[in-house]
């Protein structure tokens, strides 16, 4: 499996496809595969870079480090590795933040960003959420906490009407989850996030998708960051915070028609 050295650490990623680069970012979990149909549906039409990001899956899981910048350096440093030019990078919320911070710092590797139910800085109701998550996986151990979080990560009526591949994703969450000290400190990085101030200076092409039934961070969240950013798009999707697991075809068609146009 290839691994790129950066930072120190080995960064585990996948390469399919061909054609114009674009790195999937997936959220707090870290493991690539947690992008479930997304991977293939995207190296069907381009060069798809898949990482599993430091703290999860077959990276390194080193036990400083669990910065969102620090993140971003690191995947970064994959792009570099690979010598494939500025890359189309799709981030789903925590991949968002690392996103940002991309298109802030590393603007050289960055084409255009597109960024899926993410937020530039925490609220009380983002806080309270996430503290609550650390309290359940402290006292009640990571498959309380998995499946407590899956809550808010899927819509009600994809709960109601899919619960096999709800239970399914819980599963897979389990099998590359992190050690819960680091998934502790992973917590504690989202929640030191804020880019607020400097959403402005983003100049690659941006687009924000949101599910209009994301209950882990609501709209306002991403109509905060598309306010911020000079010509970002704005597109509100059916569906909860992983709107790609409920609607994959919509959601790869809409992100597709972006990167045409970019």
């Amino acid at each position: 499996m290839p691994k790129a050295v950066v930072n120190g650490i080995q960064i585990h990623y996948e390469v399919s496809g061909s054609g114009i680069p674009v790195m999937l970012l997936v959220g707090l979990p870290g493991v690539g595969k947690g992008w479930g149909p997304q991977a293939s549906l995207f190296a069907d039409n381009y060069m798809t870079i898949v990482p599993d990001q430091r703290g999860a899956g077959q990276s390194s899981w080193p036990s400083e480090g669990y910065t969102i910048e620090e993140h971003a350096s690191d995947m970064a440093g994959v792009l570099a590795s690979l010598d494939c030019g500025p890359c189309h990078i799709v981030g789903s919320s925590t991949g968002g933040a690392i996103a940002q911070v991309m298109a802030l710092d590393h603007a050289d590797v960055v084409r255009s960003v597109t960024l899926l139910g993410s937020w530039a800085g925490p609220d009380d109701f983002f806080r309270h959420q996430f503290e609550t998550r650390k309290r359940i996986l402290l006292e009640a151990g990571m498959k309380a906490y998995i499946d407590a979080s899956v809550l808010m990560l899927f819509s009600p009526a994809y709960f109601r009407d899919h619960y096999d591949e709800v239970r399914r994703y819980c599963g897979q969450g389990a099998s590359g989850a992190s050690d819960p000290a680091i998934m502790i400190k992973r917590i504690d990085m989202i929640l030191g996030f804020d880019e607020r101030k400097r959403l402005g200076e983003i100049d690659r092409p941006t687009l924000v998708l949101v599910g209009g039934q994301d209950a882990c961070t609501p709209p306002y969240f991403s109509e905060e960051i598309a306010a911020g950013i000079p010509r970002a798009e704005l597109t509100v999707l059916e569906g909860g915070h992983l709107v790609y697991w409920e609607h994959p075809d919509e959601f790869f068609q809409r992100v597709a028609r972006f990167l045409r146009a970019h």
